[in-house]
C-alpha cells in the first residue's frame, strides 16, 4: 500500500463549545475548514450560548480534556494549536503539560470575556495564564481588554497596542497580534508585534451588530496558517482579510450579536 501523502494543515483546537455556534470550538472548526486546513477538537466547556448572551457554562472534567487531545495528537497529529476559551487555572496547566508534549506551535487567544459580558475565565486563573500560556505561545491574540488585564497597561490607542505587545514579548509570547477592535475609532487597526518589529493591518471599521466570534475565528484562522507552513506574517494578513469579510458579509442572525458569515469563501468560489 503505497505510503500516504504528507499533508499539513492540521490544527488541534482546544476550548470551548457554543450553542449558537457564532464563536468557540464551531467558529474554529469553520474558519479552519474554509481556509483549507483539517480542524480536530479536544472540547474544554460546553456553553449554553446564543446571540443574546452566555446562559450556562458547564465544564469538563480535566482527564477527559486532555484525553481528547491525546488523543488527537497520538493519530491525526497537528501542525498548530489554538487555544481559547480555557476557564480555570486547573484547565490551563493541564493545557500547558498538552503544548509542552507537542511540536506545533500554539496560537494562544486569552479568551476572558464573551461578546454579551460573562466572565469565560477565573479571575485567579489570569496568572496562570500569564505564567503557562504567554510563554508557550508562537502567537498571542489578545484583545485591548485582554492585554490590559495581562500586562496592567492602559491600552486605548496604538501606542497603547505597541506598548502591550513590547510587555508581552516580554513575558515569552514570541509573537503579539494586539487587535484594535475594542479601541474607538473610524479604522480598526491590529498591530502584529514581533521581536523583528510591528506589520500593521488595518482597515475601516464596519459599523455592525455582528461581531460574535471574532477573535476565536481570527485566532484560529492564524492557525490554519501555520499549519500550512506560511510565514507568521502570511498567515496573520490572510485571517485578517478573511476575518474582515466575514464581518462584512454576516448573515444578520438572532436579535443580539450576530455571527459572521465563515463560509462565505464558499459562496464566492461558487
Amino acid at each position: 500500500m503505497p505510503d500516504q501523502p504528507t499533508y499539513r494543515g492540521r490544527v488541534l483546537i482546544i476550548a470551548g463549545s457554543d450553542s449558537g455556534g457564532g464563536a468557540g470550538i464551531q467558529a474554529d472548526i469553520k474558519a479552519v475548514t474554509m481556509l483549507g486546513g483539517y480542524a480536530a477538537t479536544a472540547i474544554t466547556a460546553i456553553t449554553v450560548q446564543n446571540t443574546l448572551g452566555v446562559h450556562g457554562v458547564y465544564p469538563l472534567p480535566l482527564d477527559l480534556i486532555e484525553a481528547q487531545a491525546r488523543a488527537v495528537l497520538d493519530d491525526i497529529g497537528a501542525d498548530a494549536i489554538k487555544t481559547g476559551m480555557l476557564g480555570s487555572t486547573e484547565v490551563v496547566e493541564r493545557v500547558a503539560a498538552i503544548l509542552d508534549s507537542s511540536d506545533a506551535p500554539a496560537v494562544v487567544d486569552p479568551v476572558m470575556v464573551a461578546k454579551g459580558g460573562q466572565s469565560l475565565l477565573d479571575a485567579d486563573a489570569v496568572s496562570a495564564v500569564k505564567a503557562l500560556m504567554i510563554p508557550r505561545a508562537a502567537l498571542l491574540t489578545p484583545n485591548a481588554p485582554e492585554a490590559e488585564a495581562l500586562t496592567g497597561l492602559v491600552v486605548a490607542d496604538l501606542d497603547g497596542q505597541r506598548r502591550a505587545g513590547e510587555f508581552l514579548l516580554g513575558l515569552g509570547a514570541r509573537a503579539v497580534l494586539m487587535k484594535g477592535g475594542h479601541i474607538p475609532g473610524d479604522t480598526v487597526v491590529d498591530v502584529l508585534v514581533t521581536p523583528s518589529g510591528e506589520t500593521l493591518l488595518e482597515g475601516p471599521r464596519v459599523d455592525t451588530r455582528n461581531t460574535h466570534g471574532t477573535g476565536c475565528t481570527l485566532a484560529s484562522a492564524c492557525a490554519t496558517g501555520l499549519a500550512k507552513g506560511l510565514p507568521l506574517e502570511a498567515a496573520v494578513a490572510e485571517a485578517w482579510a478573511y476575518v474582515a469579510e466575514a464581518i462584512r458579509r454576516a448573515p444578520g442572525l438572532g436579535s443580539g450579536h450576530g455571527p459572521l458569515d465563515h463560509g462565505w469563501p464558499m459562496r464566492r468560489d461558487r
